[in-house]
């Protein structure tokens, strides 16, 4: 091969290497950058302890759902009979709770419900010796050993990219409705702003009623009544199952009157004094003998006949004394000549 020859084939192959670089680097450069740590918690922060509705029925267990390109596996025939075998996680309608996320490669799982934990959980292995017998710290029932919650797994390409909560509640919702909490958002629009913050951030505050703590963190799993130091009763709700974070809400009447938070480091935190001061209901405003419902008087029975004066002196119901004297106002008897014989 002559040189001129040679010359061209040397630019040629370097034309046809900077042309592959440029389209590789074009290529790249249309990809979506790779989720940031600061994003990460971000998502995490928007999406864990939020609450949605299913669209389609979701099994309990490991195997749950996959979502890839907007398509569900297993398809709808799969699923079915997946549902039937494992019994269903939720329905068509529920409200699911995320209670946690893992993001792990180019996924991330969605546990729902509490996921799909089964086993003794490190606490139940824990036993206090005295007696003669072992006693367990959390003792066990049938209901530890089965799980009935469900994952959702999202899979992207390649990599998580550098998405926001929005993005993710878009992306999930052919299996999960997140739009349907708007009555929520419009209840939560009639509250001073400080509860409206709580709402969001499913948190408690002291002085919430009822339907505020319903609408932060959902029914609660568990409740129940008792008396307190000074008798007073009061009801409790419970959220969470240890080890994770348990919140206990004491309410007096409708009223928060008391959050206990056992953290996860195993730190107590007790709040008792009110955070937010709520106008009275229109029911609890007026006065007490205005709401009270009106008497109705009962007359008694008795054997004494109308006009007759009972042991007490006091004349039957119905009737006069004997001696009573008319009053002025009084019309006198009528008085007929057939009377006078």
């Amino acid at each position: 091969m002559n040189r001129p020859s040679l010359l061209r084939t040397v630019f040629t192959m370097a034309g046809v290497l900077c042309a592959s670089v440029f389209a590789v680097s074009q290529t790249d450069s249309s990809k979506p950058p790779k989720i940031t740590e600061e994003h990460r918690v971000n998502l995490i922060r928007g999406l864990q302890a939020e609450h949605a509705f299913a669209k389609i029925a979701l099994p309990q267990g490991k195997k749950g759902i996959t979502l890839k390109d907007g398509k569900i596996s297993p398809g709808q025939v799969e699923l079915g009979r997946i549902v039937m075998k494992e019994g269903p996680s939720s329905n068509v309608g529920d409200r699911v709770l995320i209670t946690n996320m893992i993001m792990e490669g180019d996924k991330i799982v969605f546990e729902l419900n509490g996921g799909p934990r089964k086993g003794l959980k490190w606490y139940q292995h824990i036993s206090i010796s005295g007696g003669g017998a072992d006693i367990p710290v959390a003792p066990t029932d049938g209901r530890t050993l089965t799980a009935t919650g469900s994952v959702v797994t999202l899979v992207f390409h390649d990599y998580i990219p550098d998405v926001s909560p929005d993005d993710v509640k878009q992306m999930l919702s052919s299996v999960l409705d997140f739009t349907a909490m708007t009555v929520a958002e419009a209840y939560a629009k009639a509250l001073p702003p400080k509860v409206q913050e709580a709402i969001k951030n499913h948190k408690v505050l002291v002085g919430m009623d009822k339907d505020m703590v319903q609408y932060a963190l959902g029914r609660p799993p568990k409740r129940y009544r008792d008396k307190d130091e000074k008798g007073r009763e009061y009801e409790e709700w419970i959220y969470g199952t240890p080890p994770e974070e348990v919140q206990f809400v004491r309410f007096l009447g409708p009223t928060v009157a008391m959050l206990t938070v056992m953290q996860v480091s195993g730190e107590k935190v007790v709040k008792t004094e009110r955070e937010v001061e709520l106008a009275a209901k229109e029911t609890e405003a007026k006065p007490e003998e205005e709401t009270a419902a009106p008497v109705k008087k009962i007359k008694r029975p008795t054997l004494i006949a109308p006009g007759e004066v009972g042991p007490d002196g006091k004349p039957a119901p119905g009737g006069s004394t004997p001696d009573s004297t008319p009053t002025p106002d009084a019309t006198p008897a009528p008085h007929f000549a057939s009377d006078a014989k």
